[in-house]
């Protein structure tokens, strides 16, 4: 296991991706009429965030700074 508990390059991006998918798809969940095609992008984007942690996790970003 690793001793940085999750503060790596990887990690904090994937965060932020994520909310920013969760901020776009709850916008579309509050338009009036609500807009599904903006919330499937938010849940596409949130979606992205699972991998693009996965592909700088394989790049070296997210292990150990020892």
């Amino acid at each position: 296991m690793s001793d940085n508990h999750g503060n790596t390059p990887a990690a904090w991006t994937a965060v932020v991706v994520g909310l920013v998918g969760f901020v776009v798809g709850a916008i579309g969940l509050m338009l009036d009429p609500i807009s599904y095609a903006i919330f499937w992008v938010g849940v596409a984007i949130t979606l992205g965030a699972g991998l693009l942690f996965a592909v700088m996790a394989k790049m070296g970003l997210h292990g150990s700074t020892r």
